[in-house]
């Protein structure tokens, strides 16, 4: 794990900083709702459709705000490491900008990921299975190149990044006059939650991460008062899988994330065949755990791991008129695709 200096901790003005950069340089997605959702969940849900972002998920925002003040710094290259999308992504934005960018995968990655990489120029290392084993590669390969390396999500420029998706779904959901109550983002490293915290600072939204069961660094170090590890668990939502969650992220969300909600592979499925059956769009796993867990919210607040700023106050989810969603990212094996849209056809047969 990267060891962040957390000293000076970004704030909402980071964020909006970021969003201003941004604008132009990736993709304003739309905010999706289905009237089917919302009976279901008994409340308005919004969804910020990040998986229909410049490569496919909403890590492009961070890794171009990164990739772009590297640029401006004199760099040539750079270098990053994760499971695939923010090796996506950061492949992506050296590629806009001229930049030799190598990417760090583990050599499970989901071939589409790896393909995607490659295919936006970076040179692709494959290395072991665990965060561990590809930070100590791409430190590595930083060091022999004399490239900067970005983190997947111990990075403010990643966090101020990742926390414009939240602040334009923030800002679509007022001008449509249905403002946000609460906003649910998936957690992996934490740097997209965190984000989300700093782009509804100041505002009375409540921010909630999502986790897969067994892969839940954030709500035990939220338990803990610190970054706590984990031997994740075996998940569908394979970038939810990090050993801990970021220095730097659990430092901004510690305090101001209300909870945590766990959500199990059954009920990631789940949320993945509504948004394919009802809104037509395709989701990865890891998209739809957002959609998991604010339906877990709002059907049995008590299931929520309160943060520090959730600890006292009840009942959250039955006051809720509107909870928005971060879907982060549509990078899917078809192979899965059809696994998972199978599995609902057969429940169908079989009723």
């Amino acid at each position: 794990m990267s060891r962040t200096d957390v000293a000076v901790l970004p704030d909402r003005s980071r964020v909006e900083e970021a969003a201003r950069w941004l604008a132009g340089r990736v993709v304003r997605t739309p905010v999706l709702n289905s009237p089917a959702i919302d009976r279901l969940a008994g409340v308005r849900i919004l969804l910020k459709a990040e998986n229909l972002q410049a490569g496919g998920s909403y890590k492009m925002r961070g890794a171009m705000l990164a990739v772009g003040r590297l640029v401006a710094a004199g760099h040539t290259g750079v270098v990053a490491q994760s499971t695939g999308n923010h090796a996506v992504a950061v492949a992506l934005a050296a590629g806009r900008h001229g930049l030799a960018a190598t990417v760090v995968l583990p050599v499970d990655a989901a071939p589409t990921k790896v393909a995607r990489a490659r295919a936006a120029g970076a040179r692709v290392v494959l290395a072991g299975t665990t965060v561990e084993e590809r930070l100590a590669a791409a430190r590595r390969l930083s060091d022999e190149q004399g490239h900067p390396m970005i983190d997947a999500y111990d990075h403010p420029d990643v966090i101020a990044g990742q926390g414009s998706a939240s602040r334009e779904l923030i800002e679509q959901a007022e001008r449509a006059g249905t403002p946000l109550d609460a906003l649910v983002v998936p957690v992996g490293g934490g740097g997209g939650v965190a984000g989300a915290c700093l782009a509804a600072s100041g505002t009375p939204i409540d921010v909630y991460g999502v986790e897969p069961v067994g892969c839940d660094s954030l709500a035990r170090s939220l338990a803990a008062g610190r970054p706590t590890p984990v031997a994740p668990a075996a998940t569908i939502a394979d970038g939810l899988r990090p050993t801990c969650v970021g220095d730097l992220p659990f430092a901004v969300a510690h305090g101001t994330v209300r909870g945590v909600v766990r959500v199990d592979d059954d009920q990631i499925a789940a949320a993945f065949r509504l948004l394919l059956l009802e809104l037509k769009v395709v989701v990865e796993p890891s998209g739809a755990a957002g959609l998991a867990g604010a339906l877990r919210l709002v059907a049995d607040p008590g299931a929520v791991v309160p943060g520090p700023a959730g600890v006292g106050r009840t009942g959250a989810g039955q006051r809720y008129r509107t909870v928005g969603v971060v879907l982060t990212g549509g990078n899917v094996e078809a192979e899965l695709v059809a696994r998972l849209a199978t599995r609902q056809l057969a429940e169908g047969r079989a009723a």
